[in-house]
Parts: structure tokens; C-alpha cells; sequence
């Protein structure tokens, strides 16, 4: 665009008359129109496909589940190979990393690019959700709307959250939760002040798609048994099981994307994600798609429908049949998740959360219901409190799962229960697990926000830059003579010793030799090799922020040579410099605040 056309005459307008908080309140309505916009477009997308593959559905065994996802997954693969060209999944993880390591930038083509490969993955029978793929989406949407219109990196932060929290009050019609997921999930700490366009996006979010959908809630719930309080110690127990549920789908799903890494050849990965899921489904009928159907079902008590079209189908009528089925879906479901994601396809673990916590509290209250000795327990309930329970654990937010599930089903009435069902799941996973599935593998990295305001202001710093390169390089066959006027010609008292290819050997500190610099006879007697000492410690490029403050803290040092991982000399790196990038992030983060 020309900087004297209509747009740039615009932001000079802009600038003139419309203050900038004002403007952002603008933006936040905008980016929650366009956020339910494109919830809804890939809600209908998903449907449409699922309708033309699905309408002359046979009834008994359906032996088309067998190659409907391996189509999905192949055109999805192939879109994101030669037409994307980049990495679109683990929606919420990008985001994450987006905040912390590329000032809240995220690619143009993430406001299209995850919407058309999750519809046609979740279309064609992918075992995922639609949800991580539209908060990329909306989060993709806020900032490059934040971006054209020259928002400064720290208003782009609170604009990726608008567009985060748009995207799930969106998709479910659930505005509180929307605001909660950005604060719980993305980690942001905001005032009272800046939640306000948060609230703008996702209330305008909700109510466009109220105007597509209706009011309704996305999930029909009536209670109709009242919670009783001396069934609190069951809820307690079902929120540790859900917890520990939590556990084995993070770890597992963990370990099973890390093999599919590993896998180096695109074919072979389609090929082995492709099968697994198209027999996981031919199996278990249920885990086609998204799985909303099925949570209807159990949330209305038509639980035996489930078990049609199974090779399950002659255990329908058994006692014990529907517990043996939904339990081995519990186990299963994981593996059906991580083979779309891993073989090519496009998905996120919000609606397998949904899911597996639904079908686990019918699972929990049938069992209960089919001993005599124990209590009866409301299984729709239980499976309202499940979705919450799996929720809090394996997203590690409690408070998004209360509020999530209130909204999506209205179920208002369950808030106590649903309430300690969430906190006993948080507590119980906690334990094991610190970080949730989506923050795990940048926190090992470094690479994670957190509500710690220290941690946080680490994490957006960058080892380069921070890194000092000024610093003049002498070898071990130098004397002191050249050592001498190498020091007359640098502003520093440290030289690093560098061997063959630039490989750091050591340091060379100017008050060490201060006692022999200024005699003469020695300057063609010594070299480097006699004098150089070993640094204090190293430090790698791709350290994290704060363990490189540790090293520091450890060795009481103020300045440190910077390797990369072979062990190259890059520069250094002084404590000084660091506290004062870190001064200057740190009002750029508090200024997000006001």
C-alpha cells in the first residue's frame, strides 16, 4: 500500500482523533465479529462434509469408516504439504510460543490455513477438535488486525487473547469462558482495565453466533436429579479418577506424537496414522469425528445407540457390555487423537477432553449403579461433572472447565459439584505433572509465559538480543606482546581463546596478567597457552533465559562466553546487560496492564 492512499490517510486520522484505548475497543468488537464468523463457517464446513459422507449410511456394521479418514487425513496432508507449506498444528502451543518468542506475531495465513485442514479432517472422521484450530484462527485473526493497523507489540498481546477468547465464545457460545481460557490457558495477567476489550470480543463473539445458532445452549442438559450433598465424597473420588485419566492422556499422547516424529519419511507417517485411525474407528464407531454425538447421547441417556454398527453389537443388551465398550473407547481415544494429528491431519484435544470426560462419568456412575451395595449416581450428571474434570486436568484450568461446561450445557445448577469435580482433578494431576499438555515441551525449552511476572519477563528475553560480539579473539600461540596491543586496542578486559574453527578454549583476563603486561621481556617469551585460564561456565545458545540467570547466580560471575551447541564461540553475554533488557521488557509488560 502506497503511504499517501486512503488506508495510511486513515491511521493518520486515526492517530489524530480517536485515542488509542478507544481504538483497541474498536478492534477487540471487530475481532469478535470475524472470530464467530469463522467459528461458524468451520462448524458448517465440518457438518456439510460429515452430512454427504454420512447420509446413506447403512445401517450394522459401516465398513465406509474404514477409509473415510485415511481420505481425510490424505487430503489434509497434502494441503498442508504444498499449498500451506508450514507447520499449522497444536493451535493453542503456537500461540503460546507466538506470545513469548515472536512479539505476538502470528502468520497471515493462520487466519484461513488451520480452518480448512481441521474441516476436512474432523469431516472425513478425524478424531480431534475444531476448537484449537479456531482459537489459532481467532488469536491469527487479532494479530494481524493488531498488525495493519500499527499496534505496538504490547497491545498485539492483549489482541491475540481478544482474538483467543472471541474464537471459544464463538464456538460454544460461552463468553465467560472464553475470557477465563485466555487468562487460565495463555497465561496473560491483565487489570481490570484491559479485560475490557477481552469482554468485547467475546461478548460479541457470543451474541453473532447466538444470531446464527440461536440461544440455545450447544449441549441440551436437564437435571433431573438434584444434587444431594452426602454424594460429595463420590464426586471427590470421580475428580481423582479424572485426574489420573488426565495423566495417561497427556503422558501417552506425549510419548505417541514423539514416535511419529521420529518417523522421518511423510509417507510412512501418513500410511501408519492413516490405518490406525481408520481401524480405531472400524472398532470403536464413536471416535469418528468430533464426538459430539456421542455426549449427546450419554447427556440424554440413549447410551445403547452408542454400541451400533460395533463389533461390540451382540454385548448391547449384556449388563456389563456398555461398561466393557465405553471403558476400552476410554484407553483408545488417545491413541485415535494422536494417530490424526501425527499421521497429517489437523486437530486439537479440546473436543477428545469433552469426550473422554463425558463418556468417563457414565463409565463411573453405571459401574456405581450396577454394584448394589453402592450409591446410585445420576449418570448424565456424571458425565456433565466428567467434562468438566477432564477439562481442568488436561488443560491444567479448572475454572475454564466450571465455566465451560455451566455454559455449553447449561447445567447452572451443578456448579458446586462441578466446582470440586475440577479442583479434585487439577489437584490430583498436579502432582505428577506440572505443566499442561499444551505448555509442556516450551517449558522445557524455556519458552513458556507464566503468571510469575519474573519468570515471564525472562521468557520474553532473547539470548541474542543481549548477546555482545565486541569482544576481540586472541589463539594459544600468541605472545604477550600481541596479547599487549590487542588490550590497547579494545575497550574490554576479557579475551576469548580461540582454537581451530573458532572453538572456545578459554579466556584471557586482563587483571591476571596485569603484573606482567608491562614487562617487556617477556613479551616474546610467553604465549596465551601459559596464562589463559578455563571461563566459569558456558553458555549455550539455545539456553533458556532463566537458567542462564542461575548459571549466573552460581558462578558469581558478570560476564559469560556464549557457545553454540558444538561449542563455536559466538560472544558474551554480562549480567548488566541482561538487567537492563530486562528493565526495558518489563515496562513494556506492565504497560499492558494500564
Amino acid at each position: 500500500m502506497k503511504e499517501d492512499g486512503l488506508f495510511y490517510k486513515f491511521l493518520r486520522w486515526r492517530k489524530k482523533h480517536i485515542k488509542e484505548r478507544n481504538f483497541i475497543l474498536i478492534i477487540s468488537l471487530l475481532i469478535g465479529i470475524c472470530t464467530a464468523i469463522a467459528a461458524n463457517l468451520l462448524k458448517q464446513l465440518i457438518s456439510l462434509i460429515q452430512y454427504l459422507l454420512t447420509a446413506n449410511s447403512q445401517t450394522g456394521i459401516n465398513y465406509q469408516l474404514l477409509l473415510f479418514p485415511i481420505i481425510g487425513i490424505l487430503l489434509t496432508g497434502l494441503f498442508v504439504k504444498y499449498i500451506v507449506r508450514d507447520d499449522i498444528s497444536h493451535g493453542v502451543t503456537q500461540i503460546l510460543y507466538a506470545l513469548s518468542r515472536q512479539k505476538s506475531r502470528i502468520k497471515p495465513h493462520n487466519m484461513w490455513s488451520s480452518l480448512v485442514a481441521s474441516s476436512v479432517t474432523i469431516g472425513f472422521g478425524g478424531s480431534v477438535g475444531a476448537e484449537a484450530p479456531i482459537v489459532l484462527t481467532g488469536a491469527a485473526i487479532g494479530s494481524n488486525l493488531g498488525r495493519l493497523f500499527q499496534m505496538e507489540h504490547k497491545t498485539l498481546m492483549l489482541l491475540v487473547g481478544c482474538g483467543a477468547a472471541g474464537a471459544i465464545a464463538g464456538i460454544f457460545k460461552a463468553p465467560i469462558a472464553g475470557l477465563v481460557f485466555v487468562i487460565e490457558v495463555l497465561m496473560l495477567d491483565f487489570t481490570l482495565t484491559s479485560i475490557l476489550p477481552l469482554l468485547i470480543a467475546s461478548v460479541t463473539a457470543a451474541t453473532v453466533s447466538y444470531a446464527f445458532t440461536g440461544t440455545e445452549a450447544m449441549f441440551k442438559f436437564s437435571q433431573t436429579d438434584v444434587f444431594e450433598m452426602h454424594r460429595i465424597p463420590y464426586v471427590l473420588i470421580f475428580g481423582i479418577f479424572c485426574g489420573l485419566l488426565s495423566l495417561y492422556f497427556t503422558r501417552m499422547m506425549n510419548k505417541v506424537e514423539d514416535r511419529f516424529r521420529k518417523i522421518n519419511q511423510l509417507w510412512k507417517k501418513f500410511l501408519v496414522g492413516a490405518i490406525t485411525l481408520s481401524v480405531l474407528i472400524f472398532i470403536f464407531p464413536p471416535l469418528y469425528g468430533e464426538g459430539y454425538n456421542t455426549i449427546e447421547s450419554l447427556l440424554d441417556g440413549q447410551f445403547q445407540s452408542m454400541i451400533d454398527q460395533s463389533v461390540f453389537y451382540g454385548l448391547k443388551d449384556t449388563r456389563w457390555g456398555i461398561i466393557l465398550f465405553l471403558g476400552l473407547i476410554l484407553f483408545m481415544k488417545v491413541f485415535a487423537t494422536s494417530a490424526t494429528n501425527g499421521g497429517g491431519g489437523c486437530g486439537g484435544i479440546f473436543a477428545p477432553s469433552l469426550y473422554l470426560g463425558c463418556i468417563a462419568g457414565f463409565v463411573f456412575a453405571h459401574t456405581s449403579n450396577s454394584i448394589e451395595v453402592l450409591p446410585y449416581l445420576p449418570e448424565k450428571n456424571y458425565a456433565l461433572l466428567g467434562m468438566a474434570g477432564m477439562m481442568a486436568g488436561v488443560m491444567h484450568a479448572p475454572l475454564t472447565g466450571v465455566f465451560l461446561i455451566a455454559e455449553l450445557t447449561g447445567g447452572y445448577d451443578m456448579f458446586l459439584p462441578l466446582m470440586i469435580v475440577s479442583i479434585s482433578s487439577f489437584a490430583t494431576i498436579i502432582m505428577f505433572e506440572r505443566h499442561s499438555i499444551y505448555t509442556m515441551r516450551l517449558a522445557k525449552k524455556g519458552e513458556l509465559l507464566t503468571h510469575d511476572k519474573d519468570k515471564a519477563v525472562l521468557t520474553l528475553l532473547k539470548l541474542e538480543n543481549v548477546l555482545e560480539t565486541d569482544f576481540l579473539t586472541v589463539t594459544p600461540e600468541m605472545y604477550l606482546g600481541e596479547v599487549v596491543k590487542k588490550i590497547t586496542q579494545s575497550s574490554r578486559n576479557i579475551f576469548p581463546v580461540t582454537g581451530e574453527n573458532g572453538f572456545l578454549l578459554g579466556i584471557v583476563l586482563v587483571d591476571s596478567i596485569r603484573n606482567i603486561m608491562f614487562r617487556p621481556e617477556l613479551y616474546e617469551r610467553l604465549q596465551v597457552s601459559r596464562f589463559m585460564v578455563s571461563a566459569p561456565a558456558h553458555i549455550v545458545l539455545d539456553m533458556p533465559m532463566e537458567k542462564i540467570m542461575q548459571i549466573f547466580d552460581d558462578t558469581k560471575a558478570w560476564n559469560l562466553p556464549v557457545v553454540d551447541p558444538q561449542g563455536h564461540y559466538l560472544g558474551f553475554v554480562s549480567k548488566s546487560k541482561i538487567f537492563s533488557s530486562y528493565r526495558e521488557v518489563l515496562v513494556d509488560t506492565l504497560s499492558i496492564e494500564s
